[in-house]
């Protein structure tokens, strides 16, 4: 359910805007669409496992809020964002 410490450094890599970057908006969204398509797999085997769908939820919300910031903030950035993750929005 959860991403290895070597996936979540690649994606850190991938979507850095400068060396050593770990908290910017889109590092912070590409390691929540992992985690939120790893627990969508989990969740389709094991459809009752609720207390994990809740914690699908609570990052679905939070990914929407970084999203709507970086949107507000640099509409470029965040359209780049959604067409290299390959969201719908």
């Amino acid at each position: 359910m959860s991403i290895t410490a070597e996936r979540k450094q690649s994606l850190m890599k991938e979507y850095a805007r400068k060396e050593g970057d770990t908290g910017s908006p889109e590092v912070q969204v590409a390691v929540l669409s992992e985690r939120i398509k790893n627990l969508t797999d989990h969740l389709q085997s094991h459809e009752k496992d609720f207390h994990s769908r809740r914690g699908l939820l609570v990052m679905v919300g939070q990914r929407r809020r970084l999203l709507d910031y970086l949107k507000r903030t640099d509409d470029p950035r965040y359209q780049e964002l959604v067409q290299r993750l390959g969201l719908r929005r």
